[in-house]
């Protein structure tokens, strides 16, 4: 358990109309402000995150709602042109539907200190800032694999030629209409890998299942009801597969996506104050140790350089990432005409109107 165990409360329920997960977490004084976040991260990852940022802000209570991207980004537009209030914060691993939000106007500048010393790579403008380093990555069901499982596009394709019936409908990945991530990575996967309309015809014809979120995919690939799940964030898989010893999870060597979760502050934010101190926060070495040591989750920081961080990632595997930057250069991925060529090669390929 965490510092606060015995003073903090986590209150978790369904909030319309977005049917959000939301989590409480009360000030150790009361009668303080608080602290609104809208964010993809699943709850109880989030947890130590704020119950660190509570230790030196004991005045702060904070509301959390864990959303899908598209979610979170409706609810910010929607709030901030009703001339409602909006989150304080928000955190996403949508990266391209965060910088479309920075890029029209729904982000504010901030003044974090740490800004300065940012890699370029990792801020736009001072308004959208990368806080992890995040591989998509294959994961598999190891009874399933004894020799183990592809460690390339090409194995896989190879492996899927010649898949035995039992593997039929046991191969799973994004839902990419229903999740961003999901598309954004099949986008670039398109960009780098020429064969990626045959490798999913083949898990196709494979009987692929597709799914909005991650842990959809990792729960069924943890307890075998799928062997392989294609695309998926390591961060969720490394932080499951702690408790699964069956989950097994592989770095693609012919080349590795890397996504990053994007923050703002909120033009419509009630307390942009608190945004940007729990950004700061989120920015320090301390917020990105507990990112990379606790979550899971690869920190940006060069501050940070353990066996989790961003920067030891990209030493031992250099050219083999492929990470996108926090630049308008993404929003090339939600482009109409461009999607919807996207969606209809893959609904070509799955076999699928």
């Amino acid at each position: 358990m965490h510092a606060l165990v015995g003073t903090l409360a986590v209150l978790t329920f369904s909030a319309a109309p977005a049917l959000a997960d939301v989590a409480v977490y009360p000030a150790q004084q009361d009668g303080g402000p608080v602290l609104s976040i809208y964010s993809t991260l699943d709850n109880h990852l989030a947890a130590p995150l704020i119950e660190a940022f509570q230790a030196g802000r004991p005045d702060v209570a904070v509301r959390y709602e864990d959303l899908l991207s598209g979610e979170l980004s409706d609810r910010v537009i929607a709030e901030t042109d009703a001339g409602q209030p909006t989150a304080d914060f928000i955190f996403s691993a949508a990266m391209d539907v965060q910088l479309k939000l920075a890029n029209d106007g729904y982000g504010q500048p901030v003044s974090v200190p740490l800004a300065q010393g940012w890699p370029a790579w990792a801020k736009w403008q001072d308004t959208a800032f990368a806080l992890t380093f995040e591989p998509a990555v294959l994961v598999y069901h190891k009874p399933a694999f004894p020799d183990g499982a592809p460690q390339s596009r090409l194995e896989l394709l190879e492996w899927l030629s010649n898949a035995p019936e039992s593997m039929t409908g046991r191969i799973g990945t994004y839902d990419i209409e229903k999740s961003a991530v999901g598309y954004l990575f099949l986008a670039r996967d398109a960009e780098h890998f020429p064969d990626i309309w045959s490798m999913l015809a083949a898990m196709g014809r494979a009987g692929l299942q597709t799914f909005p979120t991650s842990q959809d995919i990792i729960d069924r690939v943890a307890d075998g009801r799928l062997v392989l799940g294609y695309n998926i964030l390591g961060s969720y898989a490394a932080d499951r597969a702690r408790l699964a010893p069956d989950l097994g999870m592989v770095l693609l060597r012919d080349y590795t996506v890397v996504v990053s979760r994007v923050a703002l502050v909120p033009r419509g934010a009630a307390s942009p104050d608190l945004g940007s101190a729990f950004l700061a926060f989120l920015m320090s070495a301390e917020g990105q140790r507990i990112l990379s040591e606790k979550l899971r989750l690869p920190s940006v920081s060069l501050e940070v350089s353990g066996a989790g961080s961003g920067a030891a990632m990209q030493a031992a595997l250099g050219d083999q990432l492929r990470p996108v930057a926090v630049s308008p250069g993404v929003l090339v991925y939600l482009d109409q005409a461009k999607r919807h060529r996207l969606l209809r090669l893959w609904r070509d390929a799955l076999g699928r109107q």
